[in-house]
């Protein structure tokens, strides 16, 4: 009954199905361990943000360029603050707001975008507090220049003047007449009485959506290994009822050969 088995038919059947479970399988496995490594290194960078605020803020240089390893470190430098932006769509514990950005000429010659602090509401230039003036040393944590879309930074464009909607470089190359730093400071206490803006981990490092695609991905592959079995076992099944209706001499309906009209008949040469 099963020597069906050993026709090339079921010889292909066979060695696709031996060779997909453990390919599925391996696949699953590679993208659960991409989802775990997501994990992990969203749980590091937590725990490198806590700890980094305990640790002697180090020269700004020094930490430069901003990497996983550095993003979060607490830096500081000096210089005068001069020109203020405000940066809308920033939330914060929830409430809608956004961030006060002061620039800080240093003494080499080049900015550094400092967020001195959130308010709640609407930006308003009237409401943001001035920066002190004169030169001030900044203690804060180290942040990569932002990418629209990522981190809640928006992406709006078409912003009044004296609004940016992404931290970075090159947001203010157009602005600012001198060389900016690829990098940011968000300072540890907020500024005349602003609320604080919590550092954010690294980018690569949250569990953002590429890592519930990699679950997903993980979850998709250990289906297929289901689905293949099931498919085997569904055909061997009705190998096996026809191979036994073969033998009982029970030809199902559609493997009957098609008897010829009678007019069929008449017509061939058998027939004449």
């Amino acid at each position: 009954m099963y020597r069906f088995l050993l026709t090339p038919r079921w010889w292909g059947i066979n060695v696709f199905v031996l060779l997909a479970i453990p390919f599925c399988i391996f696949m699953g496995s590679w993208q659960l361990s991409r989802f775990e490594d997501r994990v992990d290194n969203h749980r590091g960078a937590e725990e490198q943000a806590a700890s980094s605020q305990q640790e002697k803020a180090r020269p700004l240089d020094a930490l430069l360029p901003v990497t996983k390893a550095t993003s979060g470190k607490q830096a500081t430098t000096s210089g005068r603050y001069e020109e203020q932006l405000l940066v809308p769509d920033r939330d914060l514990d929830g409430a809608p707001g956004h961030y006060v950005l002061t620039l800080l000429h240093t003494d080499d010659g080049r900015v550094l975008p400092v967020v001195r602090g959130w308010l709640p509401g609407e930006p308003d230039p009237a409401g943001a507090p001035a920066p002190p003036a004169g030169e001030v040393t900044v203690t804060g944590a180290l942040q990569a220049s932002e990418t629209p879309g990522s981190h809640g930074v928006s992406t709006r464009s078409g912003l009044p003047e004296g609004q940016i909607a992404a931290i970075s470089a090159a947001s203010l190359v157009n602005l600012v007449p001198h060389d900016v730093y690829e990098a940011w400071i968000t300072l540890n206490e907020g500024d005349s009485g602003m609320r604080a803006v919590p550092a954010v981990a690294a980018g690569g490092t949250g569990l953002d959506l590429k890592a519930f695609q990699n679950l997903g991905y993980t979850a998709e592959w250990f289906a297929f290994v289901g689905f293949v079995v099931f498919m085997w076992f569904r055909l061997l099944r009705r190998e096996v009822e026809l191979a036994r209706d073969a033998e009982l001499g029970l030809v199902p309906e559609d493997l009957r050969e098609r008897e010829p009209e009678p007019d069929e008949k008449r017509s061939s040469p058998s027939g004449v």
